[in-house]
């Protein structure tokens, strides 16, 4: 209706304004008649043989090309947006030991790319809510459930079961389950339900500790006091690799190792996707596939 009011207000009439627009002059006289009903005033003065927009017309007339200008611009705003510049918030989660690592120094790469990309991470070794934490972008390190999610498979993580050498120079070296049952033992605790989560193993579906020596609801805390002797742990290979690799800490048991699990970058929404999604979807699936910029440890140091 305004853009109709546009087109008459700059006509001499309304005949010339309906050829303009490429509808019938009655369309255009009825959209004029209800404008006015809801404006309360008389926008042209009309005689049979002409119109002439009125001083209220005029003043409506340029409210409204400042609003058709304005509706316009948001709609030739996807022109500007698939152009090669690439700038805007990313919201990403990530489990913590991920975000801390691999995923600020893939960022990073981007950022000297794109300057005008900006990064807000959310770091929850658990699910996040993407709905509420309103996530662009997710690494999931296991299965992803929402089917509405596009997701890709950039890696397979092994886990392993380590301790520090001090710890088992104290305690021996265990061989069976039923040692494992015995040793001091690490777990990370579900904060949904308070209770720690089982260890999965290639001969159990799930083994829960008798007994917990230290709990944590942080995967790197684990890590932590793994380092520190407190007790053996179970650690996926992205956590474990440097550690393994350095001597700092030892596998044991590895027959008794999962099938790995797979690492995912997903995007919770299908369309549309913006440039800068796009962008930092396509690095991260790149970078989290490169063995070298993510590594998850297969091979990652000797068994005992």
């Amino acid at each position: 209706m305004l853009r109709i009011f546009c087109a008459a207000a700059e006509s001499k009439n309304f005949k010339e304004a309906a050829q303009q627009l490429g509808i019938p002059p009655q369309s255009v006289t009825r959209a004029i008649q209800e404008l006015e009903s809801q404006v309360g005033e008389v926008l042209f003065h009309r005689s049979t043989r002409q119109c002439q927009i009125t001083r209220e017309g005029e003043r409506w007339a340029e409210l409204a090309r400042r609003g058709v200008d304005g509706v316009d611009a948001l709609f030739a705003a996807p022109v500007l947006r698939t152009s090669d510049k690439v700038e805007g918030v990313v919201r990403l989660t990530a489990p913590q030991p991920i975000g801390q690592m691999a995923l600020i120094g893939s960022l990073a790469r981007l950022q000297a790319v794109h300057p005008g990309l900006q990064f807000e991470v959310h770091l929850e070794d658990e699910e996040t809510d993407v709905v509420d934490e309103r996530i662009d972008i997710g690494i999931r390190h296991g299965l992803i459930r929402d089917s509405r999610f596009v997701a890709r498979q950039v890696a397979e993580v092994p886990f392993f079961i380590v301790a520090a050498p001090a710890l088992l120079d104290r305690i021996g070296l265990p061989r069976t389950l039923a040692d494992l049952q015995l040793g001091p033992v690490i777990g990370t605790l579900d904060r949904r339900t308070g209770k720690p989560w089982p260890w999965f193993l290639r001969q159990l579906p799930q083994w829960v500790p008798r007994q917990l020596a230290f709990t944590s609801n942080s995967t790197q805390a684990e890590c932590t006091a793994a380092l520190a002797g407190l007790g053996l742990a179970q650690l996926p290979g992205f956590v474990a690799a440097p550690h393994l690799q350095q001597g700092t800490l030892v596998e044991v048991l590895p027959e008794l190792a999962p099938t790995p699990w797979a690492i995912s970058v997903y995007r919770p929404q299908r369309s549309p996707v913006s440039a800068r999604v796009r962008a930092v979807y396509d690095a991260l699936v790149k970078d989290f596939s490169d063995p070298q910029l993510f590594p998850v440890g297969q091979g990652a140091g000797a068994s005992v």
